[in-house]
């Protein structure tokens, strides 16, 4: 294994823990800064619009500069946004740091992305893009019990001060591993959207969203769902989420190597049929501890078997604007977490029990397997690697 593609997955994990490790430690931070929980919860959603926001906008500043000067770039504003957040003393500024710290989130997920592809032996770029992705499966499976220690230790702005100092150790690792690359072709302002004008990159952007967004329905509420239907006391939830941390690793590299070996279309429909029937499972049979841990691991391990082959084939398909391109499937990977979460939400608003959002979760995979099926059929007669 390259150790290149290593330095590239301690960024992964950076960004991994800045957006995982809020969601353990939200009621701390809310006592600490003098507002709700839900005042709080701003501090996620701030993150996430950063995500949405950063991705265009620091590849449209930054496209004509060397891939391996973007990302340290990349990394400077992480690790200045989550020093920032370790001193905060108030909400608002706490919002606009955590949206400063998201603001690198998915152009570097695009920039490495090119440069794991380059990196990559032939025949082998999906488990490269997922070697570098396992940075943050690792920190899904660390970033809630590590927060949760750090805060009955010390205190809450520890893991930010974490976050800072990780982003000095990866920013060395960069620059000590990555090549010199020299800038993506400038195809200029409008090159970079021109891509966007066939279907191709609008059906994997669905697929994404979709698909994803239907594990996020039913995963947003999981800690309920295991409490009050499978009947997991709350001292067992946490090992829960390092189960599904273990698993999200797993189908990680796992769709990697399949991706290698059947194309990536083939293996985001499959991931997504195994997908359908975790959903289901859960929504008849979550009443039993054994079948919701077994469909905790599956939905949990597909959720990220996708990630590589998708990033790959958006990749593909964006010739022109690839760092662009790359970048959407992280504003397409949470979009959907948002929706997904506030769909998944509706059947409990009106008082149906916990294992209704899974079954929500089953109509956005459809449309995300639907729009896969739908690509593929389109351009596999074109490119057999589809």
């Amino acid at each position: 294994m390259k150790k290149s593609l290593i330095a590239l997955a301690f960024g992964t994990f950076a960004l991994g823990m800045a957006e995982f490790a809020m969601m353990s430690i939200l009621p701390y931070v809310a006592r600490s800064l003098h507002c709700t929980i839900p005042e709080a919860g701003h501090l996620i959603s701030a993150y996430a619009l950063g995500v949405c926001v950063g991705a265009p906008s620091v590849v449209l500043v930054a496209r004509k500069r060397p891939l391996h000067q973007i990302l340290l770039a990349l990394i400077v504003i992480y690790l200045t946004g989550n020093a920032l957040m370790a001193s905060c003393s108030d909400l608002h500024l706490g919002v606009l740091f955590r949206f400063v710290s998201g603001l690198p989130h998915g152009a570097y997920f695009g920039v490495g992305s090119i440069v794991a592809d380059r990196l990559a032996p032939r025949g082998k770029s999906s488990l490269a893009i997922a070697i570098m992705s396992s940075g943050m499966t690792v920190a899904n499976l660390l970033g809630i019990p590590v927060g949760t220690w750090l805060c009955d230790l010390v205190s809450w702005r520890a893991i930010f001060l974490f976050n800072a100092a990780w982003g000095v150790l990866t920013f060395a690792l960069l620059y000590r591993l990555i090549p010199h690359m020299e800038p993506l072709p400038n195809t200029g302002l409008k090159g970079q959207f021109r891509f966007l004008k066939s279907a191709a990159p609008w059906l994997i952007i669905a697929t994404t969203m979709f698909g994803n967004g239907g594990i996020f329905c039913w995963y947003s509420y999981i800690s309920p769902l295991m409490n009050r239907v499978a009947g997991f006391s709350p001292s067992e939830i946490t090992l829960l989420m390092v189960l599904a941390g273990g698993s999200m690793c797993v189908g990680n590299l796992l769709g990697g190597r399949l991706s290698d070996r059947y194309t990536p279309g083939r293996t985001i429909q499959g991931v997504q049929a195994c997908m359908i029937a975790g959903l289901l499972a859960t929504f008849f049979f979550a009443s039993s501890p054994v079948v919701a841990v077994l469909t905790l691991c599956l939905c949990t391990a597909c959720l990220f078997g996708v990630s590589a082959p998708q990033q790959l084939l958006l990749l593909r398909f964006s010739k022109g604007g690839e760092m662009m391109g790359a970048a959407l499937v992280q504003v397409a990977f949470n979009l959907g977490n948002a929706l997904g979460a506030y769909c998944g939400g509706l059947p409990i608003t009106y008082g149906l029990t916990y294992n209704y959002p899974a079954l929500v979760g089953v109509g956005f995979v459809l449309v995300g397997l639907t729009s896969t099926t739908l690509f593929c059929r389109m351009y596999r007669k074109e490119n057999a690697a589809v």
